[in-house]
């Protein structure tokens, strides 16, 4: 564990950074330290530590990786939200596997960043986070992902959505607002067997392999419901 003593001033946000890479952590230091914003408080490498650190330095803003040894970044955001609810926190990864960022989403973070963002973004979007600027809709989540996403299929908002049916479209827009097969069986009062056996013809209809591609294809023509 790393900790370092700071000044703590007016518009100024304590920041923990918890990742097992000691080169991520640096690099996601030089970025913050570019702006008097943010200072850098402590750093971890588990989710046991972020779970100390927020108790020891009551941070402002914790980046997270995903992936961590023992308890995974994941499992310590969900501790430190109902630990810590003022606590804002984002995850930071090398996945754009969209998963990933719903998960986040249900366990309390504000954000989600890819480790390959430009500087600058960070630093925008880390601002807009910490001032409660920019709340983590999942419409800016998929603008983040979108900008590192190499689809295959054109983005073509001229396409029409028209091969599906209109139950088929439903369950189209409910699965791109992250909601598992159960859910939407649920909202839609049909069995999860229906859900799956219509998820199986939109794959085919819109020629897909799997959810993160048709969550993908949604948003790329326009087609997220509020």
């Amino acid at each position: 564990m790393y900790v370092r003593e700071g000044a703590y001033g007016m518009q100024r946000f304590r920041v923990v950074i918890i990742d097992d890479s000691e080169q991520a952590r640096e690099a996601i230091r030089t970025i913050l330290e570019s702006d008097p914003v943010f200072e850098v408080v402590a750093e971890g490498t588990s989710g046991e530590e972020a779970l100390n650190l927020t108790a020891e330095w009551m941070p402002d803003l914790i980046l997270m990786d995903i992936r961590l040894p023992g308890m995974n970044g994941l499992e310590a955001t969900k501790l430190v939200k109902d630990r810590y609810p003022y606590v804002k926190i984002v995850m930071v990864t090398v996945s754009d596997d969209i998963a990933h960022l719903f998960d986040a989403l249900k366990r309390g973070a504000q954000g989600y960043l890819l480790k390959n963002l430009n500087p600058e973004s960070w630093i925008e979007y880390l601002k807009a986070i910490c001032f409660d600027e920019a709340p983590m809709t999942r419409e800016l989540a998929f603008r983040i992902l979108k900008e590192f996403s190499h689809p295959d299929r054109s983005a073509d908002s001229g396409e029409a959505i028209s091969p599906l049916t209109a139950r088929e479209t439903d369950i189209l827009r409910l699965v791109a607002k992250g909601l598992s097969n159960r859910d939407i069986a649920a909202q839609l009062t049909i069995s999860e067997h229906t859900v799956k056996n219509h998820l199986k013809n939109i794959f085919h209809k819109l020629h897909l392999e799997n959810r993160s591609q048709l969550v993908r294809y949604v948003y790329e023509r326009g087609w997220m419901s509020e």
